[in-house]
């Protein structure tokens, strides 16, 4: 059996992790494709600050006003088949007490014997639209780089609530893997990405070897491609800014880039951070 085991808990959060809404995206594929019921969801009261994440005001099937509120939830396949289960942790980040909140899951995971974490995150980088969508998967367990071929990430600095899961499902013994994606800065706007929520979900199978139906979104991320293309066309500063970024990606890509200049690059990206919540960084 793999070491990440055969009940794996896919984690993707709103907010700082998520850029292009690309992870959170992922998630909602994975949801969309199978049905799940709900194993465990938090009071919201502990752990968010409703002038940051406010609560919502929606209409019923009835024409009754309702009021939604942040949430967090720990999700798991109705009807799971062969293979590998995938669960859903998803919601909005957390603004207090995150090692409440990752405790409060992790008891939840270790109480249903989950045996292995995935987190997906999106940041914001100097990479073009036109190439292939750069992954940068990683882990902090032997084991787990050993089976699969990933790197060691060595960032130092600031993070969000998924390196707070992944430290807490290591210290109790459930193996854990990440997965970031590189959305092109310039289309921050373009939200959401779905060639980035793709090349999340398809790393994810490579790593897992669980197929996820995606054909809606390969259909997607051509027309978001082709929008900005279009954008491009009509803006020469911006195209020229993507024709540097091209190059400079086609340098990575030749046969003489080693995997750590490409690795050193990621740091550099997690290292390059503004004050605000669209600086991801982990």
């Amino acid at each position: 059996m793999d070491v990440l085991g055969s009940r794996i808990v896919i984690a993707a959060f709103d907010g700082w992790n998520d850029a292009g809404e690309a992870a959170s995206g992922a998630v909602a594929a994975l949801r969309a494709n199978t049905d799940y019921d709900l194993v465990h969801s938090v009071d919201p009261e502990l752990y968010f600050d409703y002038q940051y994440t406010r609560p919502a005001t929606k209409m019923d099937a009835e024409g009754r006003r309702r009021l939604t509120w942040p949430e967090a939830g720990l999700w798991r396949p109705r009807n799971p088949g062969p293979g590998p289960e995938f669960w859903v942790l998803t919601g909005v980040e957390p603004a207090r007490t995150w090692q409440s909140f990752a405790a409060e899951f992790i008891d939840i995971a270790l109480r249903d014997d989950v045996t292995g974490l995935v987190t997906l995150g999106a940041m914001l980088s100097d990479v073009p639209h036109t190439r292939p969508i750069s992954i940068f998967a990683s882990s902090q367990n032997d084991q787990v780089r050993e089976a699969h071929g990933l790197e060691r990430s060595m960032y130092e600095g600031p993070v969000g609530i998924l390196s707070v899961f992944e430290h807490f499902a290591e210290s109790a013994g459930i193996p854990t893997a990440s997965l970031w994606a590189s959305v092109p800065h310039y289309v921050a706007s373009a939200t959401p990405s779905p060639k980035v929520t793709l090349a999340l979900l398809d790393r994810l199978e490579e790593l897992t070897g669980v197929v996820v139906a995606n054909s809606n979104l390969r259909t997607e991320a051509a027309a978001w491609e082709a929008s900005i293309d279009a954008a491009a066309a009509d803006d020469e500063d911006m195209a020229e800014y993507i024709r540097q970024l091209e190059q400079t990606r086609d340098t990575w890509d030749s046969p003489d880039a080693s995997g750590d200049a490409i690795a050193q690059a990621f740091e550099r990206y997690l290292r390059r951070r503004g004050d605000g919540p669209s600086d991801h960084k982990r």
